[in-house]
């Protein structure tokens, strides 16, 4: 089981990046299309550069829903290894089977 703060510490980074996305991609938008004037697309990543570091998606880190486990996590299934392991062997997960020979 992870440390509740981890896992809370990455409940607020989601938040943040949901915050900040339109902004975050307005302000891309400008400081990316070259059709602007150079001060326009500096003043943009200026702005850009303002914005909380925890409102880049880049930050976010996935954790296991059940656990919160960062490491060995499917994407598919939003879990851990491990979980996923022990919700297969007690049937839980429809169509999958422990292997055994």
């Amino acid at each position: 089981m992870a440390k509740v703060s981890m896992v809370e510490r990455e409940l607020k980074r989601q938040k943040l990046v949901a915050r900040y996305a339109a902004k975050r991609a307005a302000l891309k938008e400008i400081a990316n299309d070259e059709q602007k004037p150079f001060e326009e697309r500096f003043k943009a990543r200026l702005k850009l550069a303002q914005l909380p570091r925890n409102s880049s998606p880049s930050r976010l880190h996935n954790r296991c829903q059940l656990t919160g486990r960062p490491k060995a996590y499917y994407r598919k299934l939003k879990m851990s290894r491990i979980m996923l392991r022990d919700l297969a062997s007690m049937g839980q997960i429809p169509g999958m089977v422990k292997s055994s020979w």
